[in-house]
């Protein structure tokens, strides 16, 4: 693999973006974000200007003021806001949850108001109010009723269904129970009826309903443990501590009660990593910061209770801050059929404009001169002109089709039930189906440019996994028994020989259990000492079994290999730490825990052992730990082998290593290391300059190699989407090198890609930038802009960017403006306009450079963008929106990929793992990320090429009906009647043609589902529009106008001069309709059978039974005993049974229909036999190709040597429970007073040191 970068940057190291830290928060102030002044500067005067900045910031951002148990303080009238005229409401949300638009009474109104906002409806209930008028209409007025009612009624109940949904989901959320102190007592209430300033308690395994402050909890020092799955996908628990004061003071009910702690803090906000506050209390004041906070989504884990005091309830919490606006999403086809709807609106008036002008012309030539045409009125032929205009509008209305929007919902509806009911899309571990959240984007999910995926819990499992390692260059994990023969098919090895295994480890390689039972190398049972010794992993016992908590998911997974290999992790004090070695219980004195940091990238342990001796123990990024070494480390090329073949595995390596430390050295280095422990300033950076002494001359033991492990068929399912011409990126919280190792591992990126990384792109976009200045002159706009790619073509370039380069690159880093130029105000227009200018070309370049970010991006094969924010996400995927006006896909689990799920078009959640935040938000939710092939590649195709076919279908059989009466217009005096009989026309789309065109739009597909997934390339044909566009629908136009021609011209010719047999002339024009009518029945319906290409019974039934049905309805309504009921209703008493026994109308109808539908089938031929489609190449050949070929693991291309590629240990990405081990804050102990723990640790202390 090469990489588009050499190992050391050309840039200063203090000018470039940190790729290990998540840039600044969302709704960061610009007074945070400052500079800190300049580098040398009295230190008076820096104390003075750093409190006067402080007090400033603190006055202007902590304006949230929150009072213990006092919900009256938060109902004073300066806490009030006027909502609406002179209605107030507190600026405190409420705790309940409102997802739901509409409510009993407002229901109805609402509902038609959106409806009406359609331009269709409206448009026919404008329609519907012209037909009341007896000098306009000529048509009756159900015939535009019946149809209005169905189309308002089936909206109506889907969105009624919908809105239930979201009413019950919301009653179960808000009324969930917690206890809320009132009276003086813990009382059970609702988390609806919660209020900020309440103090709650919570137990263990309960949802935290509000954002709250940590007074206390059952564990030491008031420490609380807490799953964040809900807002960020990691499984792995956090922390949380509460105030020194708190925890002593606030332990029973009734402090609790008489708790009255005033809270000033920031404004509510969606930043998940920061907090700032001040509790004033007992006349003195307590600063917050986030490890302080309990956030709402989050779960209580083992932690008995714990009570906290509402600060963010409701609307106002962070994790509702982060879930971005609610979008009404709409698909591509759905903006392109409103505009043809409105073309047709806009030839709809050009022709009734044009046939209305007819008959003013009409009759003043003839018709005022024809006594037997007189209806005895004297109006102007302009006036009788103007009225037929509007008498055409209602006559030609079924141009527009108003059945068409019905019938769309309804196909989306059906897809959707396909979608929730597909077994292969079932994951059964969970009991967890694919659901459709939406009914509305059904299409578009065959549209789909780019997917933006999270990256923990939707690629990978969030599961950590031991699978081989290197001691003393000697590689084991491989499947081999104790004499060295690797086998494929070897037993699992059994570790029953140790009594603290936890049987969950899958390991193979019998002789590394040998060489540990044995003991004939040292190093392997030091190598499996030092994972069980150095690490911040938190254990207790539960039913008598080992429970280890850790600060990150690898730790977990290393220390319980430790355990399974017979290093077992018992228990620890806050100078001690007691392993199993082999079934031998042994205790060491912790010295020292030189805990990890993004900088250090890893860890130490400074232990004395039983018999006196003092060792440091290590772990870390070989990158790091390799330059600390001993020179005289014999096994060091072995071991960069062995993590050169993991790396290709992409496992997640780890190099360990030690060294004996002499008593007079450790003394001296204690010194110094208590020092900076006490450090007033910079203690940070002091303690790493003191670590650093004491980590030189390791002792290299080996690596370990981890997996983390990818969820089922997942590069599989990126290599089908890949070969759909679909884009994939990865957006993702995590590390650089944590998240390109995933990229290897899902083969997003391969040995031969060439990796692009901030600091390389930086110089293109900057270079390419200053291009376009110099061409900007007077010309620039003569020219016509030239895309110039920024890559050769043809190479495969992936682009991996963190957070931190991407606001760099895209111009959002925030900076801070001078104080004086924030005071200073343009004084004159000149200053005014300058200024504007200013701002102006400000936002030129930053808009020219995002677009050319976004251009270099997609001339990527792959992008991964690495520590970014939520807010960074949901950027991404508005930029490719924006500028590259393609369909996006959005799939994550968390809460934290909520955003970027609501701003992409289509919003993906994973359920199953981790917590229902990103569920709730997505439009469709499935368990596995291996679905989203068959999401897209099968429902998602099939679902575009329906809907395609339906509306092109639609608007034939539409123009095929209404322009006969265009045509007859001509021949009856420009006079507004119809072709047809009232009632046919009342029905045409609602009876006659409407139940085939749905099944086409519901069970037709062009191949099969296993075919679709085989054959990728089949899914183009939805990314470039090529089934449904203007051309397309213009097609479908002249289709519909030529075959009314035919319609028409046909059966006119037919009847101009005829005799029947009976001597009678059938030329009347009641016969002349039901011919047209019955041609017209049969003409449509079998041209939807030749748009079928999946025939079942359904469809053929469908298409037989709706001429059958026209013929039924049609006899039934021209019989004699109807009319007798209903005289002005049913005027074609007997039309029916009269022309319909001639044969000559019979065979006009054959030659009508035939006409219309043998061109049509001429030319389908011609284009299947000498321009084939892909899909009509696969038809042909589909028996042969039934046997699905089996997706292929891409093999490896691995060279010794050649790969620089490691992932660097996936420590937490924040410091593990180092300073809570070493200041015993988390050991659990019989209740005793604080003062008395903390001095009987530092007792201890000192006499460990002193000895």
């Amino acid at each position: 693999m090469s990489t588009g970068r050499d190992s050391e940057t050309t840039f200063e190291e203090d000018s470039q973006p940190n790729d290990e830290v998540v840039p600044y928060s969302d709704d960061e102030t610009e007074d945070e974000l400052e500079d800190q002044g300049p580098a040398v500067e009295p230190e008076q005067n820096r104390v003075n200007r750093e409190t006067e900045e402080k007090r400033e910031t603190f006055k202007k951002d902590c304006t949230w003021q929150v009072k213990a148990n006092d919900r009256s303080f938060h109902e004073q009238p300066q806490f009030m806001n006027t909502k609406f005229f002179c209605i107030k409401e507190s600026k405190y949300s409420s705790n309940a949850i409102k997802t739901y638009k509409y409510n009993a009474f407002t229901f109805l109104p609402m509902n038609l108001f959106e409806q009406f906002k359609r331009a269709a409806n409206f448009y026919f209930l404008v329609l519907l109010i012209l037909q009341a008028i007896p000098q306009i209409t000529t048509l009756a007025w159900y015939t535009t009723l019946v149809p209005l009612l169905m189309v308002l009624g089936i909206t109506a109940i889907k969105d009624l269904v919908d809105d239930v949904a979201r009413h019950k989901m919301d009653k179960e959320i808000n009324n969930r129970t917690c206890e809320v102190i009132k009276d003086g007592r813990f009382k059970t209430a609702k988390w609806k009826e919660v209020q900020v300033g309440d103090v709650i308690r919570l137990k263990k395994n309960d949802f935290i309903p509000a954002d709250i402050l940590l007074l206390s909890s059952s564990e030491p020092n008031s420490l609380c443990y807490v799953e964040t799955a809900e807002l960020d996908g990691e499984t792995n628990l956090k922390f949380r501590m509460a105030l020194e004061s708190t925890h002593e003071h606030l332990q029973r009910e009734h402090s609790l009660a008489a708790f009255d702690g005033f809270i000033e803090c920031e404004e509510p906000n969606n930043r998940l990593d920061k907090f700032t506050g001040t509790l004033f209390w007992r006349n003195m004041s307590f600063p917050l910061d986030a490890d302080k906070i309990l956030l709402r989504g989050c779960v209580i884990r083992n932690t008995d209770f714990c009570h906290g005091l509402v600060i963010f309830a409701g609307a106002d919490t962070k994790i509702m801050r982060n879930s971005g606006k609610t979008r009404f999403k709409r698909t591509k086809i759905d903006y392109l059929m409103n505009y043809m709807v409105y073309t047709i609106f806009v030839v709809l008036i050009l022709l009734s404009a044009g046939l209305a002008i007819g008959h003013a012309y009409w009759e003043a030539q003839v018709g005022n001169y024809s006594w037997y045409l007189y209806d005895g009125e004297d109006a102007t032929p302009s006036y009788r002109g103007f009225l037929n205009f509007w008498g055409y509008i209602i006559v030609l209305n079924t141009m527009v089709p108003i059945s068409l929007y019905v019938s769309v919902e309804v196909i989306r509806l059906g897809q959707s039930y396909f979608i929730n009911w597909d077994l292969q899309m079932y994951y059964p571990e969970k009991d967890t189906p694919a659901k459709a959240r939406t009914t509305t984007l059904n299409e578009q999910l065959g549209q789909i440019h780019y997917i933006f995926s999270d990256k923990t819990g939707t690629l990978t499992q969030n599961i950590m996994t031991f699978k081989k390692c290197c001691i003393n260059g000697q590689i084991y994990g491989d499947p081999r028994d104790v004499s060295l023969h690797s086998h494929s098919k070897i037993e699992q090895v059994d570790f029953s020989w140790n009594t603290y295994a936890d049987g969950k480890l899958a390991f193979y390689d019998h002789y590394l259990i040998e060489q540990i039972q044995t003991g004939k190398e040292s190093e392997v049972r030091q190598f499996f000492f030092l994972l069980a010794i150095c690490h911040t992993v938190m254990v207790e016992r539960i039913d008598g079994q080992l429970n280890y908590q850790a600060a990150s998911p690898d730790e977990g997974a290393l220390v319980s290999a430790a355990r399974n290999f017979g290093f077992a992790f018992l228990a620890r004090t806050q100078n001690t730490i007691t392993i199993s070695e082999m079934g031998t219980k042994r205790t060491y004195h912790v010295l020292a825990i030189l805990d990890f940091n993004s900088d250090r990238k890893r860890m130490s342990i400074i232990v004395r052992t039983p018999e006196g001796n003092i060792r440091l123990y290590c772990k870390g990024a070989d990158t790091v730990i390799y330059e600390r070494l001993h020179p005289m480390n014999p096994t060091k090329q072995e071991t960069q082998d062995a993590l050169d073949i993991f790396a290709n595995e992409t496992l997640r390596t780890l190099c360990l290593c030690y060294k004996e430390i002499e008593e007079k050295e450790f003394a001296e280095w204690n010194k110094k290391f208590v020092a900076a422990s006490v450090a007033p300033t910079n203690r940070d950076e002091a303690l790493d300059k003191v670590y650093e002494e004491i980590e030189k001359d390791l002792i290299l033991l080996g690596a370990t190699a981890i997996e983390d492990k990818l969820q089922d068929g997942v590069p599989e399912t990126i290599s089908k989407l890949a070969k759909a011409d679909i884009k994939i990126w990865v957006l993702t919280g995590d590390k650089k090198e944590t998240a390109e190792n995933i990229g290897f591992a899902c083969e997003l990126l391969t040995e031969e890609t060439t990796i692009c990384y901030g600091e390389d792109i930086s110089s293109l976009l900057h270079t390419r930038m200053e291009n376009q200045r110099n061409r900007g002159g007077v010309y620039a706009k003569l020219i016509p802009p030239v895309h110039e790619p920024f890559f050769t073509p043809g190479e495969n370039r992936a682009l991996i960017i963190t957070g931190s380069w991407l606001n760099e690159i895209l111009l959002e880093k925030k900076t801070k403006r001078s104080k004086i130029l924030k005071l200073k105000f343009p004084r004159t227009e000149e200053e005014r306009r300058m200024r504007s200018q200013s701002k102006r070309r400000l936002e030129i370049k930053k808009e020219q450079q995002q677009k050319n970010f976004v251009d270099l991006a997609c001339e990527c094969s792959a992008v991964i963008c690495c520590r970014v924010t939520p807010k960074q996400k949901a950027m991404v995927v508005d930029l490719v929106k924006r500028y590259k006006k393609a369909v996006t896909l959005a799939i994550g689990d968390g809460a934290n990929d909520v955003n970027m799920i609501k701003t992409a078009h289509i919003g993906v959640g994973i359920s199953g793992q981790e917590g229902m935040q990103a569920v709730m938000s997505s439009d469709y939710s499935f368990a596995q990320f291996r679905y989203l092939q068959r999401l897209l590649l099968v429902h998602g195709r099939w679902s575009y090429i329906r809907m395609c076919k339906f509306l092109r279908y639609f608007f034939y059989k539409n123009f095929a009906f209404t322009l006969v009466h265009f045509w007859y217009s001509f021949f009856n005096g420009y006079s507004a009647q119809t072709a047809y009989e009232d009632w046919f026309i009342t029905l045409y789309n609602v009876l006659y043609s409407s139940l085939p065109v749905l099944l086409m739009g519901l069970l037709d597909q062009d191949v099969s589902d296993k075919l679709s997934l085989r054959f990728p390339g089949l899914y183009v044909v939805g990314q470039r529009d090529l089934l449904f566009n203007y051309k397309r629908f213009f097609v479908s136009l002249l289709h519909g106008v030529l075959t009314s021609m035919v319609l028409f011209f046909i059966p006119l010719g037919a009847y101009l001069q005829t005799v029947g047999q009976d001597g009678e002339a059938p030329s009347d024009y009641q016969s002349f309709a039901v011919t047209i009518a019955s041609a017209l029945i049969i003409t449509v319906n079998f041209q939807i059978g030749l748009d079928t290409s999946y025939w079942t019974f359904v469809n053929a039934f469908s298409i037989f039974g709706s001429i059958a049905l026209y013929f039924g309805i049609m006899f039934d309504f021209h019989s004699a005993g109807i009319h007798v009921l209903f005289p002005s209703a049913f005027q074609f008493t007997g039309t029916a049974s009269n022309a319909l026994r001639q044969p000559y109308i019979w065979l006009t109808i054959i030659l009508t229909v035939a006409v219309c539908l043998l061109p049509v089938v001429a030319i389908r031929f011609l284009s299947m036999t000498i321009w084939p489609s892909e899909s009509d190449k696969i038809q042909k050949h589909r028996k042969r190709l039934k046997a699905e070929e089996q997706w292929k693991r891409r093999p490896s291309m691995f060279r010794r040597g050649a790969s620089s590629r490691r992932s660097a240990y996936a420590f937490s990405h924040q410091r593990g429970y180092a300073d809570l081990i070493s200041s015993g804050r988390s050991i659990r102990r019989k209740r005793s007073p604080l003062d008395a723990i903390i001095a009987d640790g530092t007792a201890e202390y000192r006499r460990t040191v002193e000895s």
